[in-house]
């Protein structure tokens, strides 16, 4: 990978992606790999910018590497995700996810609430759950490997916080990581 020009880690409800680019700017030559996995490869392009489209991960996330000529021989490259800046995309996500990061019988788990469709995943499974009203708001509960795991909803009564989702699990409360 001697052409190496970027590489990004793009965090999604499946799990933390990494992309590598590779552009050989004599030969023109483009390479997209993801998680290691070639997913693009051109040689002998021309034209030595514009883009590269691609997906990522479980649910087939679109994504586009930019190629933009800043100055001379020098290149600028951007990543986008549906759509948005990579930047913009993440933001955007914080607000419709919450990410809690947890060891469960000494191995790592990435548990992740997709707060539009309250889908469940874990360690990039989408889980299998079960939803309740309870009478503070909702829970959702699914397990991992033994252990019983409850995603409570509750009011947070500030217009401008809205929902408070916690993770418990055996009955202990996980703080949400920060991505």
């Amino acid at each position: 990978m001697t052409d190496l020009v970027a590489v990004w880690e793009v965090a999604l409800s499946d799990g933390v992606h990494k992309i590598e680019f590779e552009h050989g700017t004599t030969s023109g030559k483009r390479v997209v790999y993801v998680d290691g996995k070639e997913e693009i490869r051109k040689e002998w392009m021309f034209k030595l910018v514009g883009k590269e489209t691609f997906t990522v991960g479980a649910a087939k996330t679109k994504a586009t590497i930019n190629i933009d000529a800043v100055s001379g021989f020098a290149y600028e490259y951007t990543l986008d995700i549906n759509g948005k800046s990579l930047k913009k995309y993440m933001e955007n996500r914080s607000k419709t996810t919450n990410t809690w990061v947890l060891s469960l019988d000494g191995m790592e788990c990435r548990v992740v609430l997709e707060k539009d469709t309250m889908d469940v995943w874990c360690n990039g499974k989408k889980m299998e759950t079960a939803g309740e009203f309870v009478e503070d708001g909702t829970e959702t509960h699914f397990s991992v490997g033994d252990h019983n795991c409850c995603i409570k909803a509750v009011s947070s009564g500030k217009r401008k916080e809205g929902i408070i989702h916690t993770l418990i699990v055996d009955d202990r409360e996980i703080p949400e990581a920060v991505e």
